[in-house]
């Protein structure tokens, strides 16, 4: 069976002394997709527009920030503290979708620390613009054939030729087809809740349908841990486990408070 064959080089375009590549282009498509999804709900909520423009650095300092850590502790720990100085080497790859979350969390924080907005609406607010910039990161691991999937004899597999020469998952694929149909839910959900008093739920619910789609999706990954572990799941998996939890917790929270709220 032939297998599509993909050898796209990762460097978009290379000027000597500055290299383009794929996975910043499509880095920063995901950031430009969420300022304008931001713009888009302030509009529509009657928000202050320019406050966005601060709350875009927030984003992008806890997002990358978060994400790297992520990956130095979650997944190569024994590297990074022989050679911490790599910490700094983000071309080099390795950003971690878990330390992503946290970073943005504790961003959120702190940006409404110094604002009027209240933590919840804002999570809720910035949870569906998110996962759609999660697809544009992995559409870049696509073009950076990282995060690779298991052989299959599937017609649909994809023989990436700057590893090997075996037709693998385009879990890259699966995942950004995924974050897709998630962004699409969040947004019908929240066009139908914007306007109630139903705080934490955009928040849950994203949560809540990414990392099952994580853990589903693990299980056709290689393991991307430079360690192994006993149990039956992989790094990504266990880490997702929590953040589940979390998820189906706030969605039951926001819709027991929203009920309690129509009773009373």
């Amino acid at each position: 069976m032939e297998h599509f064959t993909w050898q796209i080089d990762p460097i978009l375009i290379n000027f000597g002394f500055l290299k383009i590549r794929w996975y910043g282009v499509m880095f920063a498509s995901a950031f430009v997709f969420c300022f304008n999804m931001m713009q888009w709900i302030y509009k529509r909520e009657g928000k202050n527009v320019e406050e966005l423009d601060r709350l875009l650095w927030y984003l992008a300092i806890g997002t990358v920030v978060g994400a790297r850590l992520g990956h130095t502790l979650f997944y190569d720990p024994g590297f990074y503290f022989t050679h911490p100085i790599k910490i700094l080497a983000i071309w080099e790859g390795g950003l971690a979708s878990h330390g992503g979350i946290i970073g943005i969390l504790l961003a959120l924080y702190l940006y409404v620390r110094g604002s009027k907005d209240d933590y919840l609406w804002l999570l809720d607010r910035v949870a569906f613009p998110c996962v759609m910039g999660g697809a544009f990161i992995r559409l870049g691991n696509f073009f950076n054939s990282e995060i690779l999937g298991t052989v299959t004899d599937l017609p649909w597999g994809v023989v990436f030729a700057r590893i090997d020469d075996l037709p693998r998952h385009p879990v890259q694929l699966y995942e950004a087809f995924s974050y897709i149909i998630i962004f699409l839910i969040l947004l019908a959900v929240y066009k139908k809740t914007y306007d109630k008093p139903i705080k934490g739920l955009l928040f849950g619910l994203d949560i809540s349908l990414v990392f099952l789609a994580r853990i589903i999706l693990e299980f056709f990954k290689t393991e991307q841990a430079m360690y192994t572990n006993s149990l039956p799941f992989t790094t990504g998996q266990l880490l997702s486990f929590p953040f589940l939890l979390v998820g189906i917790g706030f969605v039951y929270w926001s819709l027991q408070n929203y009920r309690n709220a129509i009773r009373s």
